[in-house]
């Protein structure tokens, strides 16, 4: 697409992250684009599955949101040829609010999920994290413990629980629960420190680190769905504990 080369001739001379952006869509391609560049970064856009798989693959942007229901090639099976070649992060922003969506998605390789109707705050703060995560995890990858001065990222590990920040890989019981990136880190939060109480706005802060505003009811809304999944791997668990009032609790007893 004529955009896409002309986005791509001015990141090479910028030096600016590059998103992806694939929708049938025109009016979220324009305005996503247009909020990603305000926040400095590059766009390519596209509106089919097809062309956007080839130039994902042989020219990679830094991260790719694309929807779930397209024309020719829909975002599951998009998401699915790209995880055979590539470990690219990936967002769906898609319509359905489905939970066996997201599930699916998560489990092909998705490293987050947003319905719409949604944020631009939000999406934003999703991105950034995901290439904080990214930037992070290379860094551990391209790193020697031997000349490196920086301290290797440490798995976190509390009882049945085991926790990756590099890889945004958990755990529990050595089976693998898919968590969104918001889902981790409010994860991680609670269980830095077995036992003590983290309020929703301390929750709010470690998962929305932009100072941006969220209701309490998304929180619980994310605690619930955590919930749902370590039940999976695991019917009667129960480590995060709800404080009436106060908030919510990590046990690893």
């Amino acid at each position: 697409m004529a955009e896409s080369q002309q986005s791509l001739q001015a990141e090479n001379s910028a030096g600016q992250q590059v998103i992806a952006l694939v929708d049938d869509d025109r009016n979220i391609l324009t305005t996503v684009s247009i909020a990603l560049q305000a926040e400095g970064f590059a766009t390519r856009v596209y509106s089919d599955g097809e062309a956007a798989l080839k130039a994902l693959l042989e020219n990679p942007p830094d991260l790719a949101v694309f929807d779930i229901k397209m024309p020719r090639m829909d975002g599951m099976e998009l998401l699915r040829h790209l995880r055979e070649e590539s470990s690219l992060p990936v967002i769906f922003l898609t319509s359905k609010d489905d939970e066996q969506d997201e599930e699916a998605g998560l489990a092909q390789g998705a490293d987050d999920y947003i319905a719409k109707p949604f944020s631009i705050r939000l999406l934003l703060a999703r991105i950034r994290a995901i290439l904080r995560r990214s930037d992070a995890r290379a860094g551990a990858m391209t790193s020697s413990p031997v000349s490196s001065s920086e301290p290797p990222v440490e798995t976190l590990s509390r009882g049945r629980l085991t926790m990756d920040p590099a890889r945004h890989h958990v755990t529990w019981d050595g089976k693998q629960v898919s968590l969104t990136v918001t889902e981790f880190l409010i994860l991680e939060a609670l269980a830095i420190r077995p036992g003590v109480i983290k309020s929703r706005n301390q929750l709010m802060d470690a998962a929305y680190p932009d100072d941006m505003f969220v209701d309490d009811r998304t929180v619980d809304s994310h605690i619930k769905r955590m919930r749902r999944k370590f039940r999976v791997a695991d019917s009667s668990f129960n480590a995060i504990e709800t404080l009436y009032g106060a908030g919510y609790s990590f046990t690893d007893g």
